[in-house]
C-alpha cells in the first residue's frame, strides 16, 4: 500500500472557506478518481513557536506506485491547479510517498 501524503498551512483568514472546500468537493473529487481506496484527513497539532496558519494532513491510500503514477500525471496536475487558482497566495503545501511496511 502506498500514501500519499499532502500537507497544507492554510491561511486563517480564508481557513473555514477552505477546510469546506476541501472536505465538499477536493477530496470527494481525487477519490472519485478511481486510483484511491481510502483517505485520512488530519489537523497538525503540533506547531513551531513562529508558525502562522492552520495546518491539515490529507492521506489517501492507493494499492501501488504505478496507481499513484497514473493519478499524478492524468488527475493531479487540473485538481491541484484549481486548488492553487482558489487559494493562491494563501497556502504552503508539501506531499510526501509513505510505504505501509
Amino acid at each position: 500500500m502506498i500514501v500519499y501524503s499532502v500537507t497544507v498551512n492554510i491561511n486563517e483568514s480564508i481557513h473555514e472557506d477552505w477546510f469546506a472546500w476541501m472536505k465538499n468537493k477536493h477530496i470527494p473529487d481525487v477519490m472519485a478518481t478511481g486510483y484511491f481506496s481510502e483517505y485520512r484527513m488530519l489537523r497538525v497539532i503540533s506547531r513551531q513557536d513562529d508558525e502562522q496558519g492552520i495546518s491539515y494532513n490529507i492521506q489517501y491510500t492507493c494499492d501501488s506506485m504505478a496507481d499513484l503514477h497514473q493519478y499524478q500525471v492524468q488527475k493531479a496536475p487540473a485538481l491541484q491547479k484549481e486548488h492553487s487558482d482558489l487559494y493562491d497566495g494563501k497556502f504552503a503545501a508539501f506531499r510526501t510517498l509513505l510505504e505501509l511496511v
